[in-house]
Formats: structure tokens, C-alpha cells, sequence
């Protein structure tokens, strides 16, 4: 028997592709639409097994959705704005624009050799003036709402990037990219006012039921909802502060209340402003960041002042007021009471400044209960708190307190969010310019719409650190009717990129906005969407937030959710390797011997390390390219959906590359043997066993696909090898071996398309394919497995016919020597 070509039979089908444009899709009211998308791709240089296993889960669907009859929109894009460009740029001494289209074309030829169904016409750029024209757009639209608007604040400044940071893009006190410790910084920041949607945020996720829960857990996490109560509290002092304002979660823990920490950038430092120690201080905390992650990790420190806060429910009691570097002045309303004995920062803090403890909930009633170096955060009953005492904790106490401060005018109930809103200035070169600029007041104006797209001034290479932008002189001066302005120098965060791209891939050649409104109410919202679980708060938010920011004041506008159904797949694992100066390693540097690893080009032994999700930086990534050159991209599409559910990390091997590579040489000769079967031309005969194994191999894949099952596609796969090997030896009539493979090569399909393809065209079909339906009579089972257990212990499965009534089971039961064994002597 031949071998397989795969070389030759997948460039043949790629070029049909391509030559058929058999993927473009247009709206078409007559048909049901389905639109998948994966999470675009930044053009960083080649494709990894990464891209390879999210694109390959969305192909499978896509096509998969196509041959049931719908209008498939399956798109591609590039997320190509971005520090990681403008970076290299600097250090190979080009311009960004070159280095990224560079890139993406070796991706790009990359991903078609994967034979993916995307429609190429539909492609998109977010570094083109085409599309960032309308981004513009949107921005001054969400200008004119109130939804946009610039104030002077702290930020995470990246000293390594020299860019502002979100916080979503501080991990662990330290910038996502560059791996530096981030720093406060105060600057003029442009915001994206997504706190006027946190409840309309929140509240839909309860609506979105083809979403993983963890992602919205992480969401609802983020966004934060609490309530709480606003107190005034009244402060004793020499200078003009009357009181000082706090929002709190715990209002029944004020009895043990023994400080007020305030913001150092709160309303009353303007009173401090030239203490030379409140001044070390500030520069002090702005080491810290301000992230609440870099904030928890740090040491707390405190500036006392010579300020005392009245306790409202003891204005009898007095306590310092200090400035404290773990509060933050954008949430709530920059001051906290300290309560150490019910809270581990506070405790820390009241510890290191000799500050009262007093315990006021306690585990149980009447019983002595003290703190020591561990607050007490559980539930409990109040105590040392007067008329609140024996008070449940929290069901009666908060509500009791609360209502106590509202009788008395001392507090009002608030609902609260941990939620920010989103700056998105950019101190760089390579990203949106943003569509204002000043006058000589310094006051922002519209750069009107018909001098849009504001681009990019071209530049040869980036040289200089910092922004670019600001030492272009020309491309900043800017007239407007008759007027001499000054450019904004900052760029747009590359998320606001990607907030919106799915609405330009349903017209993405439409000049006239950033999409057709006939074309997005035919293709939104986004039917399955498919991505990392690492952009769970960061795009898919921000996505979330910016169809609510459209549909704002919009009544032509009205949908509020952009991704119906939403896949999170794993990893893509390997092991890693070190060599004896503890630098990475890469695999195609080594070689195997007698189960251990060795360089090639020392023949030094290498240290093993745990798989990890593949990755540059560490070494451990496979060249998809080399995979498909060697073994096609068949097998690799079938190895990276098998072994692992595609929620899960799945373990890349040489082993299991190479056994699905082995398997498609087992369907090719299963397909030469078919082929002489056909050619036989046997006689009919009334043996069904074929058609029960193609509708059985039909309802599983079906069932596999839709329930993201992918990796029990394949089991099925290789079940149906099994099975269609056994039964092409009974000598099938013709046409029910043609019909019955051919139903079976469909199912092939949206997994193994190039050689499905070709062995339908061996069999001569010829005519448009569609998904095969069942027959549901070659499903039924003549026999049935019971499962016979004794007292709850297995002891035989027995095999009998499907119309056995319960009384003759029991009575072959009985009969059964083995089961006889253990029904002596003993009542069942």
C-alpha cells in the first residue's frame, strides 16, 4: 500500500481554498448564522503550538458549524500595536511598522498552512489607519457621552517601559511585559469612565450561560460589589477640618476602632504640604505602587498627625489620625478606620505604632476572648460594643449599626466597587494616537472629524527612551481653523485595540464608521468565542464595558454583550531544560540517550525541569512549521486536540506526534482498502453492521463538538478505525460503502480536513457536502448490559436481550453458578 503524501494532498487542498474563496461569508437572512472567533493574535515573529491548539478548536467548530448549513463568519486579525514592537524596534534599530508587518506575514503563512477556514478577506490590522481611523472615532463619541475625560492622578509607571500600566497589568507588583518594579507616578491621564456600567457589568453575567463560571467568578471578583456604610467622622483639630469621610464594609466593629488612616493624596494633605517629614514620607510611598497587590505585599507605614477622629458611637473616645501608605485615595473615599483587632493590616499597622487593641467580636458568648498576633476575621457575637452587644456577627450587627448611624445622621448605607476606571494613556510611539489636542490654556479640543485619522508620524528608527512623540515638533504643532494647537503625545493602552475588533470583522472594509450597523445585527454578538483564561478580567471586560459604552444614548445600538458562548482553553505544556550555567535550553538543541538529555553540540548532560506552558523566554517551544513540514498538518491538528480536554493543559510529546502522524497512515491504508472494496462492486446482502458503526461514529462526534469534547473526537476516531477494519472483510455492496464512507469522511472533516477531502474525491464525490444525519434505528442495541450488584458490590455484567422483563433476570440471576456463590444463606 501507497503511503500518505501529506505534502502533496495538503498544499493541493490549501490551493483550492484559496482559489475558491469557499470561506467568505455574506450576510444572508435566509440562513442561520454562526460566528466564531478566536482571540487574535499578536504578530510577535512565528506561531506557537499555542496559536496552533486555539485556532485548530475554533476551525473544528467552524467548519463543523458550515457543513449543518450555516453562514459561518470565521475572521483573523492582528492585535499589532503594542511595546513589544516598539521595543524591538529599538533594539534592532527599525521602525515598529516594518518589524510588525514583517511578522505578520511569516504568521500569516504560518496559520494557512494549518489549513484553517478563515475568510482572508475579512483581515484586519489594528496598526493600520484604516481601522484605528474609526477608534478615533469612538473615542470622541465616548467624549461627547461624558464616558472619556482626562484629570491629574497617581499611576503605575513602568521605569523600565517608561509607560503607564493599568493595574490589570501589574503582577505581583511588577509590569506584565518588562518584568520591572512598578512605581507611583503623577501624571495627566485620559480615563475611560467604565464605573458608570459596574452594575450593568455585573448584573449580566448572571445572563451569560455559555460562559465558564470561573472566568465570571474572576470578573465578579474584580468588579467588586459591597456594602457598606459612609461616616462622617468628626475630628478634633487646631486646623479648618471638620470631618473626614470613610466608606466601610464593617461599621459594627467601630467600638474597636484605634485609628483613622487617611490617602496621602486625601483633601487634608494640602495641610502638610510643606512638612519636610510628610514630604519624605509621600516620596516614600510612591515606591510602592499602586495596585492593591503591591500595597498588600509592602511594609506599612504611617505619618501621624495632629489630627484626632471622634468615635460616632462613642464621642467620648478620640484617635490619632495617620497617613497610611496601603490607602488608596481612588477607592471609597481615601480613609479607612483601623479596627487591629479584626483585621490583619490593621493589626500589623496598630503593633508597630503601639496603638490600642480592643477585641469586639468574639467566637462565642460569655466567654473571655483576647488577641494576641493573629486578628479575629470570623464570625461571632459583638462584645465591648454597648447597646450592640451579643449582637450576631455579621447577620444582625451590620445592619443593626447602620441603622443606628442613619436614625442619628452620623452614617448613610452605601453600595460600593472595587471596580477603577480604565486609563488608557500611553506614554509611546507604536499604539492610537489620541484624537486631541491643546490650546495654549492647555485646555483640551476635538481634532474634528474630518481631519481624521490622526496618524502616526513616520519615523526610520526609535533611538530615544521614553515617548517619541514628544520630541516630533512638526507633527505636534497642529493648526485648527486658523488656530495654532499642540498634539496629545500619548497613545492609546493597545486594550482599547482589542475592545473592540470584533465589530470591525463583520465589515471590515466599510469606510463610512467602524461597521455597518445591517452587518453587525446580522453577525453579533459573537456566537462562540474562544481564548486564554489569562485575558478573563483584562480583554474580555474591557470588551464587555465597550458595547455598553456604545449602546450608551444610543437607541440604534442596543447590544450590550458582545460574546454569547466563551471556551478558555489550556496550555500548551513541555518540559524544560537547563544547561550547567542554568541557562534555558531548547529542545532542538538536545539529544536523547538512554532516557536522558544532552546537548549536541557538547554532549554535556542537561537538567530536566517541570513542563510548562511553552514559552520563549524559557526555550521549551515547538516550531509548528517544522511539526507541519515533517509530519502535516493533519496530525498536527489531531495530536493537539487529543490526549487532553481542550479546558485543560495538554502535554506536548514526540511520542504523541508521531503516533498521530502513524494514524493517518492507518486511515490511508484503511481508505486504499475501502477503494478495492468499492471496486469489487459486491452483491447486495442485509448485513447492517456498517451503518450501525457510521451512525454510532455520527451521534458521538456530534455529541464530542458541541460539548467541547475534543479529545474524545479522536477516541471515537480510533474506534472507528477499529471497527470499519473489522467489518470491510463482509464484502458491502458498493453504494452502501460509498454512502456509508462518505458520512463517515464528513465526520473527518473539521478535524482532518485535508485528508478527508482527498479521499472523498478518490470516491468520486463530487457534490456539496453537508453534515450526515442519523439514522436512529441502527442505534438500537438488540442486547443490554446490567450490571449485577450484590449488598453494593459489582460481581457480573450480564448480557441480555433488550425486552427481558425484570422477574426472568432476577430468575437467570438465581441460576447463575457464579452469582449462587454469593446469594447463599443470605436475604437480598
Amino acid at each position: 500500500m501507497d503511503r500518505y503524501n501529506f505534502k502533496t494532498v495538503e498544499n493541493k487542498w490549501q490551493q483550492y481554498w484559496k482559489s475558491q474563496k469557499s470561506f467568505s461569508t455574506k450576510v444572508d437572512e435566509n440562513k442561520k448564522k454562526f460566528y466564531c472567533l478566536e482571540m487574535f493574535p499578536y504578530p510577535s515573529g512565528k506561531i506557537h503550538m499555542g496559536h496552533v491548539r486555539n485556532y485548530t478548536i475554533g476551525d473544528v467548530l467552524a467548519r463543523y458549524k458550515a457543513l449543518q448549513g450555516y453562514n459561518v463568519l470565521h475572521p483573523m486579525g492582528w492585535d499589532s500595536f503594542g511595546m513589544p514592537a516598539e521595543n524591538a524596534a529599538r533594539q534592532n534599530k527599525l521602525d515598529p511598522k516594518t518589524w510588525t508587518e514583517k511578522n505578520i506575514s511569516t504568521m500569516k503563512s504560518q496559520l494557512k498552512k494549518l489549513g484553517l477556514s478563515i475568510d482572508w478577506d475579512k483581515e484586519i490590522s489594528t496598526c493600520s489607519s484604516k481601522y484605528y481611523k474609526h477608534q478615533q472615532e469612538f473615542f470622541l463619541e465616548l467624549y461627547d457621552k461624558g464616558l472619556v475625560y482626562r484629570k491629574e492622578s497617581y499611576v503605575n509607571w513602568d521605569p523600565i517601559d517608561n509607560t503607564v500600566l493599568a493595574n490589570e497589568q501589574v503582577i505581583d507588583g511588577k509590569g506584565w511585559r518588562s518584568g520591572a518594579i512598578v512605581e507611583r507616578k503623577k501624571l495627566n491621564q485620559w480615563f475611560f469612565k467604565i464605573t458608570e456600567f459596574s452594575k450593568e457589568l455585573l448584573d449580566s453575567l448572571d445572563n451569560l450561560k455559555d460562559w465558564p463560571n470561573k472566568v465570571k467568578v474572576m470578573q465578579k471578583n474584580w468588579i467588586g460589589k459591597s456594602y457598606g456604610c459612609e461616616i462622617a467622622f468628626k475630628i478634633d483639630s487646631k486646623k479648618e477640618i471638620k470631618e473626614i469621610k470613610c466608606y466601610t464594609t464593617r461599621p459594627d466593629t467601630l467600638f474597636g476602632m484605634s485609628f483613622l488612616a487617611v490617602s496621602v493624596d486625601h483633601p487634608i494633605s494640602k495641610f502638610y504640604a510643606n512638612n519636610p517629614e510628610f514630604i519624605k514620607f509621600k516620596k516614600e510611598c510612591s515606591r510602592t505602587g499602586t495596585t492593591e497587590e503591591a500595597i498588600a505585599a509592602a511594609d506599612k507605614l504611617g505619618f501621624k498627625t495632629d489630627l484626632q477622629a471622634i468615635n460616632p458611637l462613642e464621642p467620648g473616645i478620640k484617635v490619632p489620625v495617620y497617613f497610611a501608605n496601603f490607602v488608596l485615595m481612588d477607592y471609597g473615599l481615601g480613609a479607612v478606620f483601623g479596627c487591629p483587632a479584626h483585621d490583619q493590616r490593621d493589626l500589623d499597622f496598630a503593633r508597630k505604632y503601639n496603638l490600642k487593641v480592643t477585641p469586639v467580636v468574639r467566637p462565642e458568648k460569655d466567654k473571655d476572648f483576647s488577641i494576641t498576633e493573629k486578628a479575629f476575621t470570623e464570625s461571632g457575637y459583638l462584645f465591648n460594643s454597648k447597646f450592640l452587644d451579643n449582637l450576631k456577627v455579621p447577620e444582625e450587627s451590620i445592619d443593626k449599626t447602620i441603622a443606628y448611624l442613619e436614625e442619628n445622621n452620623i452614617g448613610q448605607r452605601k453600595t460600593n466597587y472595587r471596580l477603577k476606571d480604565w486609563g488608557i494613556s500611553r506614554q509611546r510611539y507604536w499604539g492610537c494616537p489620541i484624537p486631541i489636542a491643546y490650546d495654549e490654556n492647555n485646555n483640551p479640543v476635538k481634532i474634528p472629524k474630518d481631519m481624521l485619522p490622526v496618524e502616526l508620524p513616520k519615523i526610520n528608527q526609535l533611538s530615544s527612551t521614553g515617548n517619541p512623540l514628544d520630541e516630533m515638533v512638526e507633527w505636534k504643532n497642529i493648526t485648527i481653523d486658523g488656530k495654532k494647537f499642540i498634539r496629545e503625545t500619548d497613545t492609546l493602552d493597545t486594550f482599547v485595540d482589542s475592545s473592540w475588533y470584533f465589530l470591525r470583522f463583520c465589515s471590515p472594509h466599510y469606510d463610512g464608521y467602524g461597521f455597518n450597523s445591517d452587518e453587525v445585527k446580522y453577525w453579533m454578538p459573537v456566537d462562540q468565542y474562544i481564548g486564554g483564561v489569562e485575558h478573563a478580567i483584562l480583554h474580555l471586560l474591557y470588551s464587555r464595558f465597550f458595547m455598553q459604552a456604545l449602546s450608551y444614548q444610543d437607541n440604534s445600538f442596543n447590544i450590550k454583550e458582545p460574546f454569547s458562548g466563551l471556551f478558555t482553553q489550556g496550555m500548551v505544556c513541555h518540559e524544560t531544560y537547563k544547561d550547567e550555567n542554568d541557562n534555558w535550553v531548547s529542545p532542538d538543541e538536545l539529544i536523547a540517550k538512554d532516557g536522558k538529555k544532552f546537548l549536541k553540540s557538547t554532549k554535556k548532560q542537561v537538567k530536566v525541569g517541570p513542563s510548562e506552558s511553552m514559552s520563549k523566554s524559557k526555550k521549551n517551544t515547538i516550531d509548528p512549521e517544522k511539526i507541519i513540514e515533517n509530519y502535516g498538518a493533519d496530525s498536527a491538528r489531531l495530536f493537539i486536540l487529543s490526549d487532553s480536554p481542550p479546558e485543560k493543559d495538554v502535554q506536548w510529546s514526540d511520542e504523541g506526534i508521531n503516533s498521530s502522524y502513524k494514524f493517518i497512515q492507518k486511515l490511508w491504508i484503511l481508505n486504499q482498502k475501502i477503494i478495492e472494496e468499492i471496486e469489487a462492486n459486491h452483491p447486495s446482502n442485509s448485513n447492517n453492521d456498517l451503518e450501525k458503526i457510521t451512525n454510532k461514529f455520527i451521534k458521538e462526534i456530534t455529541q464530542n463538538i458541541e460539548s467541547f469534547s475534543y479529545n474524545k473526537i479522536i477516541a471515537n476516531f480510533h474506534e472507528t478505525y477499529s471497527a470499519l477494519n473489522k467489518v470491510i472483510s463482509n464484502k458491502i455492496e458498493r453504494e452502501k460503502l460509498i454512502e456509508n464512507y462518505k458520512k463517515i469522511l464528513i465526520a473527518f472533516n473539521p478535524v482532518i480536513p485535508h485528508f478527508s477531502n482527498e479521499c472523498m474525491e478518490m470516491i468520486n464525490i463530487k457534490e456539496e457536502v453537508s453534515w450526515p444525519k442519523i439514522d436512529h434505528k441502527f442505534l438500537v442495541e438488540e442486547n443490554i448490559k446490567f450490571i449485577i450488584q450484590l449488598n453494593g458490590k459489582t460481581r457480573k455484567i450480564m448480557v441480555a436481550e433488550k425486552d427481558t422483563t425484570e422477574e426472568l433476570l432476577i430468575t437467570n440471576i438465581k441460576e447463575d453458578k457464579k452469582l449462587n456463590e454469593y446469594l447463599k444463606n443470605k436475604k437480598i
